[in-house]
């Protein structure tokens, strides 16, 4: 990835700047949720070139003039806003703070889901646990407790997976039903929705969903309201225990934004139990968000930027991966990539793998 090869272009100003920045960037975080949460930028945002004043946005608001003033100020030195003859209004970054979708996801995604447990990043380091999980239960990964999940919690934690997903599902379809299967294994498929774009896009195809209990609960129902449960079956089954059942001889296994959900430890014994349930024509399609496959700087970074919620939050010990690691592992799996697809959706790859001669 061409974006970190050498320094950046900055002068020892700006860059001593950017420091302070990283230094209260927990500051500006709650100011930018704040902003949002009040709906101060939406009402900056209404009047447009005009602008509004600190009097006018005091009226009718439940914040008082000091808490409005020193919100403002910040945002000031954040961007967000500029100001002239004491009106603000939204400077690009606070547009697109308002506006942009990908924003609002990773702002909530981080405030409901990671703030609290961020803080223990230090201590999930050194003991490659996810201790701020603690914060939500008493669980060893975050995946068993999903449906327990406090209601706003889970609300953000499904909008900022689906946010991604959905996003590249329109490409996808096509891709996927190119080789016509009538069988899919959604491995690990959550709450179902790549199995319900399937099944409204092709009216023949089964697709067995393979999850925990919990996911699988919230995954049946749900294919009862989209009228698929004919065609959707649950496969409850633990991944990671090579005692438990794994589905055999799919048309072709999909997994979507799910290794980096593991360690390479434990994606290589997931890989492995695939090839071995495989048919000698089957299929494996991984797709997965590479940090170093995204076409933009912003891009990798909130990929990377992701990995640590694993760290802390998650499981403690997988992340988002470099697409070289997963190359290598599928490599040692025993599959070869027979496409490489980059730029699909929002950065996410598509590799599309069958198994080795010596496997078939």
């Amino acid at each position: 990835m061409s974006f970190y090869q050498s320094p950046k272009k900055i002068s020892a100003f700006d860059a001593k700047f950017e420091a302070q920045k990283i230094a209260f960037a927990p500051v500006s975080f709650q100011v930018a949720r704040c902003l949002s949460q009040f709906d101060l930028l939406t009402k900056v945002d209404e009047v447009g070139e005009k602008g509004i004043s600190l009097v006018q946005l005091t009226q009718d608001s439940e914040l008082s003039e000091y808490a409005i003033h020193v919100l403002l100020d910040m945002g000031l030195s954040m961007g967000i806003f500029w100001c002239k003859d004491n009106h603000y209004r939204l400077d690009k970054t606070g547009y697109f703070l308002l506006h942009d979708d990908m924003a609002a996801k990773n702002l909530n995604f981080i405030h409901d889901v990671c703030y609290q447990g961020l803080f223990e990043l230090e201590d999930s380091l050194k003991q490659g646990k996810a201790i701020g999980l603690k914060h939500f239960g008493d669980w060893d990964t975050i995946y068993p407790g999903l449906s327990q999940l406090p209601e706003q919690t889970k609300k953000s934690w499904f909008e900022f997976d689906h946010y991604y997903s959905d996003h590249a599902f329109d490409s996808l379809l096509p891709l996927i039903f190119k080789s016509q299967p009538a069988h899919i294994v959604d491995v690990g498929g959550n709450t179902g929705k790549w199995a319900f774009a399937c099944t409204h896009y092709n009216k023949n195809v089964h697709v067995t969903i393979m999850d925990l209990p919990g996911q699988l609960i919230v995954a049946m129902k749900n294919a009862q309201t989209q009228l698929v449960a004919d065609r959707v079956h649950p496969f409850e089954t633990d991944l990671l225990d090579s005692e438990k059942p794994f589905c055999q001889e799919g048309d072709l296994y999909w997994m979507s934004q799910f290794l980096d959900c593991f360690s390479k430890q434990q994606i290589s014994i997931i890989l492995k139990r695939t090839v071995a349930a495989m048919k000698p024509d089957s299929e494996l399609c991984i797709l997965e968000t590479y940090w170093d496959r995204q076409p933009h700087e912003a891009g990798a970074y909130c990929v990377n930027a992701t990995s640590l919620y694993f760290t802390a939050i998650a499981n403690g010990n997988s992340r988002m991966y470099h697409s070289k690691d997963m190359l290598n592992m599928i490599i040692e799996a025993g599959l070869y990539v027979d496409q490489d697809i980059d730029n699909i959706g929002l950065g996410h790859t598509l590799l599309r793998c069958k198994l080795k001669p010596t496997y078939q």
